[in-house]
């Protein structure tokens, strides 16, 4: 019943999609669901949540942004694999770099990219602030979804980006984090374009998309150590996406 109605807030939302998808997500729900009892990977396990709290949570982003047009995707702080592996279910030419610290959803990952047979997807067991300081300018889109404040997200993830690119921060409500990350955001030579506020089909559970584009090179010095990152911008609002 709840494919029936993912199927339906698809076509509504005009999310093109074809049975392919479907059957994958089905089995990705599945793989989900065996390696959550060894890994931990995510409180949510019903099938129906699965499916309405991280898949089509991922996705209703291509409603409102035009992911397709970019060469390569990183996700950061990618978890379990949402939202890149969803994004890449419905996109499969993207190239897609998936950044996970935790070994375990690394390897869950390398499972889920095997089983569903995934090409292009290079999956990063790394800390993203080791990994953008080699990486410093070099990615067209950089996503991340649930994962901090906006005000740590920015120096982790802008660093990432080539000039003209752009991050795209997958949030709950956002007013409060835009306001608190003004600052950082400029100095690492970013730009809000766009903040896109929504509600989640079917749950009707507040979103919103932070879109900023990178204006300059990184400055240097930054993407700076975790610790300082976190004692500078750490904000007495620690606002996720409730799922």
């Amino acid at each position: 019943m709840i494919e029936e109605t993912f199927k339906k807030v698809l076509t509504e939302n005009n999310i093109n999609f074809n049975e392919e998808v479907l059957v994958k997500l089905n089995e990705y729900c599945k793989l989900l669901q065996e390696y959550n009892q060894k890994f931990n990977l995510t409180a949510i396990v019903a099938t129906e949540d699965i499916y309405l709290k991280h898949f089509l949570d991922s996705i209703m982003l291509t409603k409102y942004f035009a992911i397709d047009e970019y060469l390569d995707i990183v996700d950061v702080g990618t978890g379990a694999g949402f939202p890149g592996i969803v994004l890449k279910l419905f996109n499969p030419n993207l190239k897609l770099f998936l950044i996970e610290s935790n070994g375990k959803k690394c390897q869950f990952l390398k499972v889920v990219c095997d089983k569903l047979d995934l090409k292009n997807v290079e999956i990063i067991n790394a800390r993203v602030e080791d990994f953008a300081r080699n990486k410093l300018d070099s990615f067209s889109l950089v996503i991340s979804r649930a994962v901090a404040d906006l005000s740590i997200l920015a120096e982790l993830c802008l660093p990432l980006l080539k000039v003209k690119g752009i991050f795209i921060a997958m949030k709950g409500k956002s007013s409060d984090e835009i306001k608190s990350s003004e600052k950082i955001i400029k100095k690492l030579k970013g730009e809000i374009k766009n903040t896109i506020e929504y509600q989640l089909p079917v749950l009707n559970h507040e979103r919103s998309l932070v879109i900023i584009e990178k204006r300059d090179k990184t400055p240097n010095g930054y993407p700076r150590s975790y610790d300082k990152i976190i004692k500078n911008h750490w904000k007495k609002s620690k606002t996720k996406i409730s799922l």
